[in-house]
């Protein structure tokens, strides 16, 4: 996919109604610090497109990037994020849980697991949880660059054991520094969208 335009389109809040959109969409779901921001940054060739922070949980809302008027890229907001209310937590998972049960034209769903640590119980929960909605996620292993090339496959295992990943499942690792994994990713998007 070559990236002529790109454009934060919409952004959800709590309270707002998803939009019907008509061009099919790729969601990409993660802990708050995952590195999901550099990673759609990334994706793009933007630097700052989507807000990188110090401060993580930074993503409250649901937000949709057009890109070439032809497809969606859709970031959900953070989770597993300790500073904010139980409350507040409860209303993001509700609005992604809203999200994937409603979203006519979502093909494929990301799920961003940082490739250092062995995934969280919240990252289990997500990845059952965007199973049980029918969906099989594509994992994506961020800040690859941060172990060695040795430790790879290694951690990836990890991963694959920890979520009890189903087989066939596709562990993609990235780093947003070098781009590893950028070219894999997109060619997800692009057979998932039906792109040539």
């Amino acid at each position: 996919m070559v990236i002529k335009n790109v454009a934060l389109e919409t952004v959800c809040g709590i309270t707002s109604k998803l939009p019907e959109n008509d061009k099919p969409e790729v969601a990409f779901a993660g802990k708050s610090n995952v590195g999901k921001s550099s990673l759609i940054n990334g994706l793009m060739n933007r630097k700052s497109l989507a807000r990188t922070s110090a401060q993580p949980g930074k993503t409250q809302t649901i937000n949709y990037y057009n890109i070439n008027d032809y497809m969606y890229l859709v970031d959900l907001p953070g989770y597993g994020y300790a500073k904010v209310s139980k409350e507040v937590a409860a209303k993001w998972g509700k609005m992604i849980e809203k999200y994937l049960n409603t979203s006519k034209q979502l093909k494929r769903v990301f799920l961003l697991i940082d490739i250092r640590h062995e995934p969280s119980a919240n990252d289990k929960l997500m990845y059952d949880w965007i199973i049980a909605q029918g969906f099989d996620p594509v994992i994506i292993a961020t800040k690859a660059d941060k172990i060695s090339k040795g430790a790879l496959q290694k951690n990836v295992s990890v991963i694959r054991k920890t979520l009890k990943c189903k087989e066939g499942t596709l562990i993609i690792p990235y780093s947003s520094v070098t781009k590893q994994g950028r070219d894999e990713i997109w060619a997800v998007i692009d057979e998932a969208c039906d792109f040539e």
